[in-house]
């Protein structure tokens, strides 16, 4: 069997029974739409690839840079014009909204004459604010990962079939940074117990309280990214979460600390890990970030 006959039977048309992106091209392809499926790479491609090359009538096409020897998925462009990075603090700015406007017609639907003094003479509930404070979190971290050189951002994405949300992920040389950003006051502690006749025990202590569950969220997350990457043929990235205190008690000496594989930190000693040197090229990265950007979606 020649190269021609290979192809023709590593690759087939069909409607994609899950949501893919072209290994040419980079772009989306939904579920249910019919593109070329290459079994032998397990990677996919639009039907009428305008990044195609010319090929005869009837041709099934192989997808660049995948040989029948090398299985490997190909590094895709480094053009990111079509990727949407999203907007840092965005769905959370929505939610704020959508329960202030809520609290508001609520007061005004049951006191029509005394509705707006009530709301002016009142606060919003805690629960309402929080939101409103962690969208300034996560625009004010947005901001300066997007200032960086050498990097790609991607903010506010949707984890799909759920309602929860990735604040930002960074691609960089280092490999994939997954970062949840937290506008809490006080500050963030390493507590250590036990160690030589117990069991060694480590907390994440802010402001006095333990909040050691919030490396649950990051732990998720990861996996999650990792997930995708390797799905994606990425498997060999590094991904790392961390936790970002936009507004935390940070000390003027250190303060910055390690827990549970999970970097505790304020915005620039973040920005300073995720710019540290790495083995990734800048064609890699960008071919990483797309691939993310297609599998968690702007919120």
């Amino acid at each position: 069997m020649d190269a021609s006959d290979a192809a023709s039977t590593s690759t087939k048309t069909m409607r994609l029974r899950y949501e893919g992106t072209c290994v040419r091209c980079g772009t989306a392809i939904r579920q249910g739409v019919r593109a070329v499926y290459d079994r032998a790479a397990r990677v996919v491609s639009c039907l009428d690839c305008p990044a195609a090359p010319a090929r005869a009538a009837g041709e099934l096409p192989l997808a660049d840079g995948v040989s029948l020897s090398d299985p490997e998925i190909p590094t895709a462009a480094a053009d990111t014009d079509h990727v949407e990075t999203g907007a840092a603090g965005a769905s959370a700015k929505r939610e704020y909204e959508r329960r202030r406007t809520a609290r508001e017609e609520r007061i005004r639907t049951m006191h029509p004459r005394l509705g707006g003094l009530m709301l002016a003479v009142s606060e919003e509930p805690q629960s309402t604010r929080a939101w409103a404070v962690g969208a300034a979190g996560e625009e004010a971290l947005g901001r300066r990962l997007n200032e960086l050189d050498g990097v790609r951002a991607l903010h506010d994405r949707r984890i799909p079939r759920t309602k929860a949300n990735i604040d930002h992920i960074v691609v960089s040389a280092a490999g994939v940074h997954v970062i949840d950003a937290k506008k809490y006051k006080g500050r963030p502690e390493l507590r250590v117990e036990g160690g030589i006749l117990r069991p060694r025990k480590e907390s994440l202590v802010v402001a006095g309280r333990d909040q050691t569950k919030l490396l649950i969220g990051v732990h998720k997350q990861t996996a999650l990214v990792r997930t995708a990457l390797a799905s994606a043929g990425f498997d060999d990235i590094p991904v790392v979460g961390a936790l970002c205190f936009v507004a935390a008690d940070w000390p003027l000496i250190g303060g910055a600390f390690w827990i549970d594989k999970v970097l505790v930190a304020w915005p620039k000693k973040v920005a300073d890990y995720v710019t540290a040197d790495g083995d990734i090229p800048p064609e890699r990265v960008a071919a990483v970030h797309r691939a993310l950007a297609v599998a968690f979606p702007v919120a």
